[in-house]
């Protein structure tokens, strides 16, 4: 007797849609091909559905400890599984930072039995924790370090060069960096207006990017480890890494890759603001040709949200960030529908890439043995996103209003269906994703 069969569905496997049933034996994928003679306890049929393997989202930060009042790792989770996401990467910038091999601790406490959705999370860099860094190895749950080149959320910064050196030296993991540079940041700290967030990417410039990048990949390449780039959002970054690759790899988001200034911030205002900011759209064409190219390997949400009444003080008292894990998948499924990239290209971003660079073990594709993590999508279906739909605690989106044709409809974790046509199902029962 099979736990679930999923049937009739389109599979992605080995890089080609398959139409074929997958049958799911105590949490793994035991079965692929015609399951009509199996029993199985539940059955979810996938027909005029693509059920492809589980999304992760290798970059969100769901605030807790320390602001829990915006997002917490419960609610941050149902976020994610309503849009289709089945594991995350969370990071450190949280209060107190999680920097110390005690509050990674806690913060595997704190996850267990409250997560819908499987995570691992990054262990913090500071200037003076390299002792802990060295003895990550075999650190359950913990993906990578995050080290911000540049201050944002949060009270981590490492950015002298010595100190980032010592970082990428002392560690085995791979490094993923906030890239700004903080010399930069603090010169031109003088170009921000008070009440006009129009002057968000002129503080937060080009430059202060691309000269932390170049360091980073200097550095990096320099002692033979792997740095990930976060959120790259400039033409020159594009042009720079992808001449660097092999050890480098690099993100960009849904935000950079959908919204352009000066609309967006005309529109939204200081809900657009965000770190690295939302550029002109001589950097959007950019990123989609980075995107179109093969050249960029991972899309992750930065989903990073704040309370509405902070977001509505005055520019630069407003913090930066906004949310989206639950709307990484239906912004990026109608990109393909309407011809910007395609469907193996983002599967690629989103499973095979993530767990070829982090080392995420049987995760990323739909093959016997490995984990029962699916995302299942329906490409014709047109949702409307609205703040009240909203599952973060923040309760808003800066795609409010938008519609997308393409969107998950249901999200299974573990072999058990967490959420079907947008409504959460069951218990939280996320586990950590392992390693390499």
């Amino acid at each position: 007797m099979l736990d679930l069969i999923i049937k009739n569905g389109s599979c992605f496997i080995e890089g080609n849609l398959v139409k074929t049933d997958i049958g799911i034996t105590k949490n793994k994928i035991s079965h692929i091909g015609n399951l009509e003679n199996e029993n199985s306890n539940k059955i979810y049929d996938a027909e005029n559905l693509i059920v492809l393997p589980g999304c992760l989202d290798t970059q969100v930060h769901f605030r807790e400890p320390g602001s829990t009042d915006a997002e917490d790792l419960n609610s941050g989770s149902r976020a994610a599984i309503v849009g289709g996401i089945t594991g995350v990467f969370e990071m450190p910038n949280t209060n107190p930072p999680t920097s110390n091999k005690k509050e990674f601790q806690n913060k595997l406490n704190l996850a267990k039995n409250r997560m819908y959705c499987n995570y691992a999370f990054y262990f913090g860099a500071t200037p003076e924790n390299q002792e802990e860094l060295a003895d990550l190895k075999s650190l359950e749950g913990c993906c990578g370090v995050k080290l911000f080149a540049g201050s944002s959320t949060g009270n981590l910064l490492v950015h002298k060069e010595e100190d980032i050196e010592k970082v990428f030296a002392s560690t085995s993991k791979i490094v993923s960096v906030h890239s700004e540079d903080e010399e930069i940041l603090n010169q031109r700290k003088k170009l921000r207006e008070k009440g006009n967030v129009l002057t968000h990417p002129i503080w937060r410039n080009e430059e202060s990017a691309i000269s932390s990048t170049r360091r980073i990949v200097k550095i990096a390449l320099r002692l033979n480890k792997k740095a990930h780039i976060l959120h790259v959002t400039t033409k020159e970054e594009v042009d720079f890494l992808s001449q660097n690759k092999g050890n480098i790899t690099f993100e960009i988001t849904p935000q950079h890759l959908t919204l352009t200034s000066p609309e967006c911030y005309e529109k939204l205002g200081t809900f657009a603001q965000m770190n690295p900011p939302i550029r002109d759209k001589s950097h959007y064409d950019r990123l989609w040709y980075a995107v179109r190219n093969n050249y960029n390997d991972t899309i992750g949400s930065d989903h990073a949200p704040h309370l509405k009444e902070n977001k509505l003080k005055d520019y630069p008292e407003t913090p930066s960030g906004m949310p989206g894990v639950q709307t990484l998948m239906p912004v990026m499924l109608n990109h393909i529908n309407e011809g910007r990239l395609k469907l193996e290209q983002l599967i690629k971003l989103l499973c095979e890439n993530p767990v070829k660079i982090f080392g995420i073990k049987n995760k990323g594709y739909i093959k016997k043995d490995y984990d029962a993590d699916f995302t299942i999508i329906d490409m014709n279906k047109v949702i409307e996103i609205k703040n009240e739909k909203i599952e973060s605690k923040c309760g808003w989106s800066p795609f409010n209003g938008h519609k997308f044709k393409g969107t998950p409809v249901a999200t299974i974790v573990n072999g058990k269906i967490k959420m079907k046509d947008g409504v959460i199902l069951g218990d939280p029962e996320g586990t950590p994703l392992q390693f390499d």
